[in-house]
């Protein structure tokens, strides 16, 4: 029985997903590519016709958002696709454990110059204050994000969230500078680095009049709404130092770092979902 023209095969699917991924790491290097030629060789192995693969590389631009992954911009997500695709990302995905951490590994560490010629982030409004709608695809990405626990993944890559937190520490510095406050950007401390991860906070930073800034950073190189994780011991530090704690979200990181800051209660923004309970014996 011939297969149906709408259903792709998991090497057909497997096929498409390498090559984007191909063209992906030269986007982000900044080197020059032909989408058109890498089209035309796709037709040649995989029998599709290039609007067929055009709108599969769409398709695959989709499912890297959900996934709260870079996505290459000529390709506008579309969102109607099959699991299977979700599927033959998420394997290309584990053959190569190393793409999360090395592929952005030039937009994670800037040079000293570039750094402090652009210290000072875009700093927008978070998604619950935006005035804009959330997407309509929003529920699909979500629940991509929730199955593949992308959340998780952005936590436990330790490069990304250094090089985030170095990030706001040159923002924080270059924005007490530019307020004229120098004794106060000399003391900023950069706490998770220097006396770990307990403290409920990465940064000790201050505001132009002197205020406490006890900032927790979270990084994605996905969108602003991709989830992440968040411990308790933030959730209660939060709360103790409402007036002083701030989250800081930095995302799109990979291409053009931006951020947008939440103040407790954390709930007026997000819905907190516990991921995991302690076990004591009876």
């Amino acid at each position: 029985m011939a297969e149906m023209a709408g259903v792709w095969t998991e090497e057909q699917n497997d096929a498409i997903v390498a090559d984007y991924f191909a063209m992906l790491a030269d986007d982000i290097a900044g080197r020059a590519y032909s989408k058109a030629e890498h089209n035309r060789l796709l037709q040649a192995v995989i029998g599709r016709p290039r609007g067929s693969i055009e709108y599969k590389h769409q398709n695959i631009s989709a499912v890297l958002k959900g996934l709260g992954e870079d996505w290459i911009p000529g390709y506008k997500p579309a969102f109607n696709f099959q699991a299977s695709l979700v599927d033959a990302v998420v394997r290309w995905l584990d053959r190569h454990p190393d793409w999360l951490v090395s592929i952005a590994r030039t937009a994670m560490n800037p040079s000293p110059t570039a750094l402090r010629e652009e210290a000072i982030l875009w700093i927008g409004p978070p998604p619950t204050h935006s005035n804009a709608p959330p997407p309509n695809e929003l529920e699909q990405m979500t629940a991509i994000a929730r199955k593949y626990d992308v959340a998780e993944r952005d936590a436990r890559n330790r490069a990304l969230g250094r090089a985030g937190e170095e990030r706001i520490l040159a923002h924080e510095h270059a924005n007490l500078l530019a307020a004229g406050r120098s004794d106060l950007a000399g003391r900023i401390r950069w706490v998770s680095q220097i006396d770990g991860d307990g403290a409920g906070y990465d940064i000790l930073s201050f505001d132009p009049d002197g205020r406490d800034r006890l900032i927790e950073v979270k990084t994605t190189k996905g969108w602003e709404r991709t989830p992440f994780h968040i411990t308790r011991n933030e959730l209660t530090v939060a709360e103790e130092r409402r007036a002083d704690w701030r989250l800081v979200r930095l995302w799109n990181f990979a291409r053009e770092p931006r951020a947008f800051e939440l103040r407790p209660p954390l709930e007026a923004h997000v819905s907190l979902m516990a991921t995991s309970y302690q076990a004591d014996f009876l």
